[in-house]
């Protein structure tokens, strides 16, 4: 199954000067697709900042690493499986968690949290509540299994998802910052080495899968998604950890994820300037009959390639067969720069490394600005509704599947294994302690498709900035990004001006919020029949507490507290000055104790952030008085940003208010916490018992 156009099967022949066997073109498709050599977006992800201070490893390594001080430091990417889980929901989420978990642990991290972002079609979509089940079920049954707490995430459903479901995974993990694994092979004559699992048939072409659009016969498609087994996995990780104790015995190591062996040994070529002599007959297989084609295609789970120090081998295959797994010296490196691989002594492929990995073809796509999209009304010319109906609109948006509560979801999740965790889901961030220097890490997930459907620059510049403001609302300072950028099929000029916009966006905004972009993953051709999704680029930031900082929640804590607004209620365009402005005294002023709880401004706008700021275990009502002028819809639900809802002992609010720095918007008292109720000026007057139902029974 070639995915090579005819213009790139010349490309491969010019190359090696000859046809290339059945093997060697197996392997140019699946290292040529867009799934693994990322053709039509590298020319615009090379604009990402991707350094700072902090920055110890970014894109291009399995995972990118920040420097969190005291000799430590913490390993996190993003990755989709976005085609796997339409088509097999369980098997589908469940290594796309596997899958990122060994992105973490071969850099040397041990993973301590998981997040996700997941996109479904409409809730009355037929297919949509199977896909969901499936998902959540794969994602809680491989992550519980594995330990690993998954604290937090967001699950949305739109009908552009109907065909084409999102399934977005990140982890983090802790190591220290002077035991840092690569996937590089270097030093000629040392072992080539496989272990984990045994080699099977699942997953052949998964990377080719992931790089074509879906039509009716996808569902033919199953047996191109992996299977996986986090118990193997669990002992996976725990060998490897043990195994970088080991001092000098490892090289090199790469999980064998797309494109499994093939991927990993061209890639751990191409980055040590050497090759590899393979001998396939050697591999671990659970399948009879299996051919070169299928063993070096194959992305069978919970399997490593790794490059011994020559003489250290028997030291590592203790520590492997102590834990059960599979331990095969499978070939060596060698000086001259081509992979080489023999079956039963006869040569199944011998490939120059150059073309396979850093000569494959990079596009620059047409690009074509789309027609006039749907326009959102201002809001300072809506029409008032009559009074009476607030509390409807309110309790309708409450419990409408995007804004309800996703406790259905993530009660399924192990949130607390590892006892590192702080805050989960429910806060504007997940929090975990990293206990080796005493310091947190908060961690949120982010994504405005509908924003970047209508203006793909604005809308991804909003993501960014969303993103912050739920980190320093549980008082953290933003320090890195990981991304998930799902698109629809780049060949279509419209989604490459799109993806081009968003790119623009991202650079731009994680520039001003010094958050480096320091790995990520592209999922284009999520496309079918002709419909394409959203553009849905994910954010995945990280932030840092320092030693001993409780983080904030956006509950009401005590009556008698009084409630502000920092930012402003307006039909404005973002300001990245003002934006910056919020976020600065939100987080200053958390820093000096001053605040008691805080809550960014999103989805819904103020009126359900302040329903959902009662949600706390006290159920503390509120009541609110606003005026800005504008019409009471855009008061209560406009999602204009730039906007945190903070509260405070009143014996604060001097101090507080003092912080503002000259050219800052001043934040605004806009009421005091109370009661059993919600009221927004004479618009909403509700009891929180009956909100609150409404809010966390939507989706069972």
């Amino acid at each position: 199954m070639s995915t090579l156009t005819d213009q790139e099967y010349q490309q491969v022949v010019q190359a090696l000067g000859r046809k290339p066997n059945e093997v060697e073109l197996g392997i140019f498709s699946v290292m040529w697709s867009e799934h693994c050599c990322y053709k039509s977006s590298k020319i615009y992800l090379k604009q990402f900042p991707t350094k700072s201070s902090r920055v110890l490893q970014g894109p291009g390594e399995n995972a990118g690493i920040i420097d969190i001080g005291d000799g430590y430091a913490i390993a996190f990417k993003m990755e989709s499986h976005n085609h796997p889980s339409f088509i097999e929901p369980y098997q589908g989420a469940a290594t796309g968690v596997g899958g990122i978990l060994r992105d973490i642990f071969t850099m040397g991290a041990r993973p301590i949290a998981s997040l996700n972002s997941l996109r479904f079609g409409a809730m009355n979509h037929p297919r949509t509540p199977y896909l969901l089940r499936g998902v959540v079920a794969g994602i809680g049954g491989y992550g519980n299994c594995m330990g690993i707490p998954t604290v937090g995430g967001e699950t949305t459903f739109d009908e552009c998802y109907n065909g084409n479901i999102l399934v977005n995974a990140f982890t983090l993990g802790v190591l220290k910052k002077d035991k840092i694994f690569r996937g590089i092979a270097k030093g000629v004559g040392n072992p080539v080495i496989l272990v984990g699992s045994k080699t099977g048939r699942d997953g052949i072409h998964g990377a080719t899968m992931a790089s074509d659009v879906f039509d009716k016969e996808s569902e033919s498609k199953r047996p191109t998604v992996q299977v996986g087994d986090p118990f193997t996995e669990k002992k996976l990780m725990e060998a490897c950890l043990e195994a970088f104790e080991l001092e000098g015995a490892i090289v090199g190591i790469q999980d064998m994820g797309a494109a499994g062996f093939t991927c990993s040994s061209f890639e751990m070529s191409a980055k040590g300037g050497v090759g590899m002599e393979l001998m396939l007959d050697k591999i671990p297989l659970r399948e009879t009959g299996m051919t070169p084609y299928e063993i070096m295609l194959s992305e069978s789970q919970e399997r490593m390639l790794l490059i011994a120090q020559k003489g250290r081998e028997e030291d590592l295959r203790k520590i492997f067969e102590k834990w059960e797994l599979e331990f095969a010296i499978v070939g060596e490196v060698i000086a001259e720069k081509r992979v080489k691989g023999y079956f039963h002594g006869e040569l199944a492929f011998d490939l120059p490394v150059e073309p396979v990995t850093d000569a494959a073809p990079v596009y620059e796509r047409p690009v074509e600005v789309p027609g006039t999209r749907f326009q959102v009304p201002s809001t300072s010319n809506l029409e008032s509704r009559t009074s009476d109906n607030y509390n409807d609109i309110l309790l309708k948006l409450l419990s409408s599947p995007n804004l309800c509560s996703k406790e259905w979801v993530w009660r399924q999740y192990d949130k607390t294994v590892g006892t590192n965790t702080l805050l989960a889901s429910g806060a504007d961030a997940a929090v975990v302690r990293i206990k080796e220097n005493g310091k947190a890490i908060a961690m949120s997930v982010d994504g405005k498709a509908k924003d970047c459907y209508l203006n793909p620059y604005l809308g991804a510049v909003e993501t960014v900035a969303e993103a912050a403001r739920n980190l320093v609302c549980v008082g953290a300072k933003p320090v890195g990004v990981s991304d998930c950028l799902n698109f629809g099929n780049p060949e279509n000029p419209e989604i490459m001006w799109e993806f081009k916009e968003v790119c623009r966006g991202l650079t731009d905004a994680c520039k001003k919020f010094e958050t480096p972009i320091v790995g990520g993953n592209v999922s284009f051709y999520n496309e079918t029949e002709g419909k394409n999704i959203y553009p849905t680029p994910i954010v995945a930031m990280v932030g840092l507490l320092e030693k001993g900082v409780t983080p904030m929640t956006p509950w009401w804590k005590q009556n008698g507290d009084i409630i502000y607004l920092i930012g402003e209620n307006n039909d404005q365009p973002f300001d990245f000055e003002q934006e910056l402005a919020v976020q600065g005294l939100c987080l200053e002023a958390f820093q000096k104790g001053l605040l008691q709880s805080a809550h960014d401004v999103s989805e819904g706008g103020l009126a359900v952030t302040l329903a959902e700021c009662c949600f706390g275990k006290n159920s503390l009502g509120a009541t609110v008085d606003v005026n800005d002028g504008l019409a009471p819809e855009a008061i209560l639900f406009g999602e204009a940003p730039s906007r945190i809802v903070v509260s405070l002992k009143p014996e604060n609010e001097k101090e507080f208010v003092a912080l503002v720095k000259n050219g800052v918007t001043s934040p605004t008292l806009i009421g005091k916490v109370g009661g059993n109720k919600l009221k927004i000026n004479d618009w909403v007057d509700e009891s929180i018992d009956k909100l609150w139902k409404g809010w966390v029974t939507a989706l069972g």
